[in-house]
């Protein structure tokens, strides 16, 4: 017979932690990918211009969120809540998809890669790490180290809430900016001396559209992947008494 827990007990007295050290490992390289990139374009560049690019906001959330997760598979303690994972996965796949699909796309009509393929060095490095390193690796992590389930509409929704304000943030910083200043719209689709703000916020909504339907397919696929973890082990059978 199992004795009854004590009132006041917490879980973690009663189930021993389990220790992740293949998710941890993971999660720190990703991580660490992440900082490096940052770093590099730091050093390399004026770091508020730096600062205003969604790539480095979204690979700083990638940095701290995964060292969160590093930290707590290595101590056994429980992941973090999905929705703050699945946020996570929808910026950096934004980052890699506008990078690698419009900005590096000659045919998108917002090609960059005349800035592209002028980088080199330590530069080429960085744009590597932010835009293609961390997007398949946070992609990876949630399809092989996460457990699904957790996720529901109502998040497609929230997480919009960041681009949305990123577009203020960029249309509001290019305002306070001299006419002609460098960098003053981080990105093509955004700069209102080329399209106006009519123009921008079109482009707004499109790209909008676009993130929310990608947000709307993290949920779906959330619900109809596969536990890569399989069942978690109980601590005792399902016929011997309530506690599992």
């Amino acid at each position: 017979m199992i004795a009854p827990i004590p009132t006041g007990v917490p879980a973690e007295a009663v189930v021993p932690p389990v220790r992740r050290p293949v998710a941890a490992a993971f999660r720190t390289l990703i991580a660490l990918a992440a900082v490096t990139g940052i770093v590099i374009d730091l050093a390399i560049g004026s770091p508020p211009q730096v600062l205003s690019y969604f790539t480095i906001q979204s690979n700083v959330v990638v940095a701290v969120v995964f060292g969160m997760s590093a930290w707590r598979a290595w101590r056994g303690r429980p992941p973090l809540p999905p929705w703050m994972t699945g946020g996570t996965l929808l910026f950096i796949s934004i980052t890699g998809l506008v990078y690698h699909l419009v900005l590096a796309n000659d045919s998108s009509g917002f090609s960059m890669t005349g800035d592209i393929a002028a980088q080199s060095g330590w530069h080429s490095v960085s744009n590597q790490l932010l835009h293609t390193v961390t997007p398949i690796g946070v992609a990876l992590d949630w399809l092989l180290l996460t457990r699904p389930g957790g996720l529901r509409l109502r998040h497609a929704g929230l997480w919009l809430l960041y681009p949305l304000a990123y577009l203020a943030f960029a249309l509001a910083r290019g305002a306070l900016m001299s006419p002609g200043s460098t960098a003053r719209y981080p990105y093509p689709f955004l700069d209102v001396d080329d399209h106006g703000y009519a123009g921008v916020l079109g482009n707004g909504v499109v790209f909008g559209l676009a993130f929310y339907a990608l947000a709307l397919l993290v949920v779906g696929l959330d619900r109809i992947r596969p536990d890569p973890r399989g069942r978690e082990n109980r601590i005792s059978s399902p016929g011997a008494g309530p506690l599992k």
